[in-house]
């Protein structure tokens, strides 16, 4: 992983914890995988930990770890180091720290929920642009959280997370996955539906699929047309999800709000119109792990190697078959 990665993740606890369960080398972290020391560092390793910043694992980098067991990620996706089968064609263990980001991103969207359903950022900015107007607040549309319809987009690691946050409150939520069964659904307290008709009776949508060929511009002109007018679209998954200049023709019509923390492209352009626009709010990429809550991901990845130095099974594998489908 990167130095910056390696500093974020593993404080002084971590490190001993790490310290305790595995025999490290000098130096601790590597940055490269080329190098003459690091390949022969390659050569005698039995588990790697990966983050955000980590090389790509290659056929040629494998090739240089004959011992290699484990590739315990410390980060969400594995797409980013991992491109080809070679991990799992070599019989390497591949773990995830996905479940443990999904908990701020989850966190995040539950705010975003809340905010948007009281009508939170246009109240605040009608009100800030009141001047001698007694009649300001009339003109924004009524705010309410009590029997809304939230549609959650994907039943992944942050969407489940989020339809168990969403149980404290009083919500009709609604899912939309094609992997999904039934039973998941109801474990989780959602009821699943296709996607249109999620669209049609939601309030608010938020979105918790992958970028994947099939889920590009998922929401676009034809499928943000089906919800109702003030209907709130909610991103902390991937910007591609989301026809932007369709969603920014609706918002700036002033039919649809929207609270982004993912865009395509990703940033916007500074001439965007939706930077401009009252009901629309964006926010740089901050809902997955920041601060302390990178230590989280961290202690998922100690908690995998502790159950590989065990014996046990990986509690969040990554499978080959689980590639197409996963973020």
């Amino acid at each position: 992983m990167s130095e910056p990665t390696i500093r974020q993740l593993f404080d002084a606890p971590r490190l001993e914890r790490l310290h305790a369960l595995a025999r490290l080398d000098r130096p601790e972290a590597l940055t490269e995988l080329d190098s003459p020391s690091s390949r022969a560092r390659l050569r005698e390793i039995e588990v790697m930990i990966t983050g955000w910043g980590c090389p790509l694992l290659t056929g040629e980098v494998l090739d240089a770890a004959p011992r290699l067991r484990a590739v315990l990620h410390a980060a969400g996706t594995v797409k980013t180091h991992l491109t080809d089968a070679s991990c799992w064609e070599r019989g390497i263990l591949v773990t995830s720290a996905a479940n443990a980001n999904a908990v701020p991103v989850a966190e995040y969207t539950l705010a975003a929920i809340l905010h948007s359903g009281k009508r939170l950022s246009a109240f605040a900015e009608a009100y800030r642009r009141r001047g001698a107007d007694s009649a300001w607040r009339e003109r924004v549309t009524a705010g309410s959280n009590y029997g809304r319809v939230v549609g959650i987009v994907g039943l992944s690691h942050t969407g489940r997370r989020v339809a168990r946050l969403l149980r404290a409150f009083d919500f009709t939520v609604l899912a939309s996955d094609p992997y999904a069964t039934e039973a998941d659904a109801e474990e989780v307290g959602t009821t699943l539906v296709p996607l249109p008709d999620l669209l049609r009776r939601s309030d608010i949508v938020t979105l918790h699929a992958p970028s994947l060929p099939e889920t590009r511009d998922l929401l676009n002109a034809d499928s943000l047309a089906l919800l109702p007018d003030h209907a709130t679209v909610i991103n902390t998954a991937r910007g591609s999800l989301i026809d932007t200049d369709a969603l920014t023709a609706e918002c700036v019509s002033g039919r649809l709000s929207a609270i982004l923390d993912v865009t395509n492209p990703e940033p916007l352009p500074v001439d965007s119109p939706l930077f401009g626009l009252p009901n629309v709010q964006l926010t740089p990429h901050i809902a997955g792990a920041m601060g302390t809550e990178v230590h989280r991901l961290a202690e998922a990845a100690l908690d995998e190697l502790e159950r590989y130095a065990k014996g046990l099974p990986p509690a969040y594998p990554i499978h080959m078959r689980d590639l197409a489908r996963i973020a």
